[in-house]
């Protein structure tokens, strides 16, 4: 039997236009919301860019940023929101109340502000006990006091039972901007410097030990812990600090992706500098997961021009908030826009942006 199956013609290589070609991305057709719609990565994005940024319309808004900085009076103030839904409420090293506070103080510190007030609105289920209600009060009091800053208003709505959580709870703040102080992603030009000011990971691995009941050989406890004296301190270095992020959800690498995606710059990181407990390592290794990629509550990464980055190392590592501050990589011409590690072994690889997020509910 003779074979009839003409073969494929041949397309001079001169005629292939590469240039040209298109890899189509799946459509994520998703007509409701899911858990990674919060989760700080990819699909949090989308959700902002093409629902909220949309409908709002603000000026304001496009800064994007963990604050929003106003002139309003004469003065530079920055302003930010946020809601906690940790579950459970208590864990190893904080609770729910304590990032409340932290977590919004934290926000307004990355535009270099030092918060001075803060509202507070619980949402309380139906049958939640009084009790539990009064230790997160105590404890978000608490970690103000810490802070430095005057819870000065609040409110309280009560759902039924069955349609909450126990207890969630949004903070918003305001503090002043300094004078001279410039932090935003625009700002970061290849050169800069990107120093961490501790471990990773190690938020997001406590509230799994808990909510699991798993054991790793030793106790993990939150790094929940208010960042404005931390960042005072860098300040008084030199107030030319390019940007700063605190990685809560998406983790470390979600916050240089949007670095590097808002800067125009490529951001290269050493995977063998990026400071991972082992503790930690060991976790994420069982569960799957990528420290990278877990939220932190008391950390903070910052671009510093490299004139001055081993000064402010110097200042972070003095302070006890960063006394185990570390440089892990640069801003780079190369591949603008995109995040890559060079791994122990001499390669490279992409961190991406996350999609959702590897542990839901942990701030």
């Amino acid at each position: 039997m003779s074979d009839t199956t003409a073969a494929p013609t041949a397309v001079p290589a001169a005629a292939l236009d590469i240039e040209a070609w298109t890899c189509p991305a799946p459509v994520r057709d998703r007509p409701r919301v899911v858990m990674g719609h919060g989760g700080g990565g990819a699909l949090s994005a989308e959700l902002v860019q093409q629902i909220f940024a949309p409908a709002y319309g603000s000026e304001v808004l496009a800064q994007m940023g963990d604050a929003a900085v106003l002139s309003l009076g004469g003065a530079r103030l920055a302003f930010s929101t946020d809601s906690y839904v940790v579950r459970p409420l208590f864990f190893p090293g904080g609770s729910i109340g304590d990032l409340a506070v932290n977590g919004t103080v934290n926000d307004l510190a990355m535009s270099g502000a030092r918060a001075a007030y803060l509202s507070c609105g619980f949402i309380l289920e139906e049958g939640v006990e009084l009790d539990v209600v009064t230790r997160v009060s105590e404890a978000l009091g608490a970690a103000a006091r810490t802070a430095g800053v005057q819870v000065a208003t609040g409110d309280t709505k009560v759902v039924e039972a069955g349609h909450g959580d126990g207890i969630f709870i949004n903070t918003a703040g305001i503090g002043l901007v300094p004078p001279g102080v410039d932090l935003r992603p625009q700002r970061v030009v290849p050169g800069d410097v990107v120093i961490v000011s501790g471990a990773i990971g190690v938020h997001g691995v406590a509230i799994m030990s808990v909510r699991e009941g798993l054991e790793f050989g030793v106790e993990i406890k939150s790094d929940c812990a208010a960042l404005g004296g931390l960042v005072d301190a860098m300040l008084a270095v030199t107030p030319d600090l390019h940007v700063l992020r605190d990685p809560t959800r998406g983790g470390l690498a979600a916050s240089l992706n949007e670095i590097a995606a808002a800067s125009g710059a490529g951001v290269v990181i050493r995977e063998r500098d990026v400071p991972v407990p082992p503790a930690v390592a060991n976790a994420c290794a069982v569960l799957g997961l990528d420290p990278l990629y877990i939220a932190n509550e008391g950390k903070l990464v910052a671009f510093v021009p490299r004139e001055h980055a081993d000064a402010v190392l110097e200042a972070m590592r003095a302070h006890p908030l960063g006394a185990d501050s570390v440089i892990i990589g640069e801003a780079v011409e190369e591949h603008p826009g995109m995040v890559v590690t060079r791994t122990g072994l001499g390669g490279t690889r992409v961190v991406d942006l996350p999609m959702g997020e590897q542990l839901p509910r942990i701030c």
